[in-house]
């Protein structure tokens, strides 16, 4: 029996769905055969590294292995690289002082203490600096995204300092009067402060006279 065809149907629709799910399962089929999170890793190494202005794909690639399409498909363009490179970054730098700072409330200035004295030796034998203070020089102001990253980094890490000067003030180990979110923001300017100092040339000894100036400020006389 022979079938005709009726051309009075449109088949347009049925051959763009058919063309779409083969494009689907193709692209199902073609898996990455990288680790995301590895080059995610090596992307951000690369801008900590130069900065943003002076990193080019050229050294991304270099660094990743991966070429311009691969990269583009995973990640988007540079601009949006580095937004990923620096929410990662400052999820780190968070959760590091989470762990530093993480404790009972008996013994909370102590704690801060020495994380503030553990980031003044890093400040100082290191000149790779911060990535987060490249994001603020170099692309806030420029960029949506990455202003409200580095708005929510500031946030978050005021919140962690604040949590542990609240102990410390139930602990007794403050001045009864001490006002928690402002010495929190106190705090995290004097660590931006002693980055800037510290990749500056200022001495280990310098930094630690100011952490002892700000530790006095938050306790009793």
């Amino acid at each position: 029996m022979v079938r005709y065809l009726d051309r009075s149907v449109n088949v347009g629709p049925i051959r763009s769905v058919r063309l779409s799910v083969a494009r689907e399962v193709l692209t199902r089929k073609r898996k990455r055969t990288f680790d995301e999170g590895v080059a995610l890793e090596a992307i951000r190494g690369t801008f900590w590294d130069r900065g943003y202005s002076a990193t080019s794909l050229d050294d991304i690639m270099r660094a990743t292995g991966l070429g311009k399409g691969s990269l583009y498909a995973a990640f988007g363009n540079k601009r949006r690289m580095f937004a990923l490179a620096l929410r990662q970054y400052c999820a780190g730098l968070v959760a590091d002082a989470k762990r530093a700072l993480r404790g009972p409330d008996a013994g909370a200035m102590r704690r801060l203490d020495a994380y503030l004295r553990r980031m003044s030796g890093v400040f100082t034998s290191s000149k790779r600096g911060c990535l987060l203070s490249k994001a603020v020089a170099e692309v806030v102001g420029e960029d949506d995204e990455t202003n409200q990253i580095v708005l929510e980094c500031f946030q978050n890490y005021e919140h962690v300092l604040a949590d542990v000067l609240a102990q410390a003030k139930r602990a007794g180990e403050t001045r009864p009067d001490l006002d928690v979110k402002r010495s929190a923001n106190l705090v995290m300017a004097v660590i931006r402060g002693m980055e800037g100092m510290g990749k500056g040339g200022v001495s280990a000894a310098t930094l630690n006279g100011v952490i002892k100036t700000t530790m006095n400020s938050l306790t009793p006389n």
